[in-house]
């Protein structure tokens, strides 16, 4: 266990966990280690750190990689990081909101490029929808998030957990679940489990779209209202029922259909077909 480290550093610096920026830090040496593996950084890599904390994982990080930069919002953890990171050379700090940080300022030239972060439950979806819409060029974003967060990104079609921000992050990369993280693991300890999965970018998106904001914008009207069949979501878009018969004929999808048990290959002929 790191519980000692971390313990320590918070009490060195009498730091105060804040609860409206969501923060629970690592205390558990086989977490740090699985996310680093999971992660699969090597020398080559320039990683980028979401929301380090008191550096327990950067430490980490910054011993298996090239270099690390490292983006902190709350302003009372840049000096202490800051101080316990002096000894490493490959370290840097950015004082930040990772939402509002351009990621391709920081990535120059790099060709090998990692994110890893520990997100508070709050900002999760906001963080990866910046990240993967933005188009920054990185490799893979390994993550610790809420587990309910985790499943729905993870999860298959027809599941209850499937949904807009499962699509989204199909639509760009592979995903890997690597460990379920119990609430024993941090301090202060939260009400749920997390999970640490990692998101390896793809070369091209998933599927070929002739529009992504009509993409996006049919799989976003399919789960607003889960319940409502897909001929019924579609009407926001104020097509004829004629034109609207056409659409679910030429994508052969029956519109009788919820939009959870649609691929996505699926919502991009109807998308598409939408466009005609």
């Amino acid at each position: 266990m790191n519980e000692f480290n971390t313990k320590q550093i918070v009490k060195k610096y009498n730091f105060k966990f804040s609860k409206r920026l969501g923060q629970n830090f690592l205390i558990d040496d086989t977490v740090l280690e699985d996310i680093v593996e999971g992660a699969e950084i090597d020398k080559e890599d320039f990683i980028i750190e979401i929301g380090p904390g008191v550096g327990t994982l950067t430490r980490r990080l910054l011993e298996a990689a090239k270099r690390v930069c490292a983006i902190e919002l709350d302003e009372s953890l840049i000096p202490i990081i800051n101080n316990e990171m002096k000894e490493y050379d490959n370290f840097s700090l950015i004082h930040n909101d990772a939402l509002k940080v351009n990621f391709n300022e920081l990535i120059g030239d790099e060709k090998s490029v990692k994110l890893v972060a520990n997100l508070p439950y709050y900002v999760t979806t906001p963080i990866i929808s910046n990240l993967l819409n933005k188009g920054y060029n990185f490799k893979s974003l390994t993550i610790m998030i809420q587990k309910e967060v985790g499943d729905r990104i993870a999860a298959e079609p027809g599941k209850k957990d499937y949904g807009a921000l499962t699509l989204l992050v199909k639509y760009y990369c592979d995903v890997k679940v690597i460990r379920v993280v119990k609430p024993t693991c941090f301090i202060p300890e939260p009400k749920v489990d997390s999970l640490v999965i990692r998101l390896d970018k793809l070369d091209e998106p998933r599927v070929k779209v002739k529009d992504e904001k009509m993409f996006f914008s049919v799989i976003r009207s399919s789960f607003n209202m889960r319940r409502k069949t897909l001929w019924n979501a579609m009407k926001t878009f104020k097509l004829s029922k004629e034109k609207l018969e056409k659409v679910f004929e030429a994508a052969e999808i029956d519109p009788k259909r919820r939009g959870e048990t649609l691929s996505i290959e699926e919502f991009a002929k109807l998308a598409d077909e939408m466009l005609k």
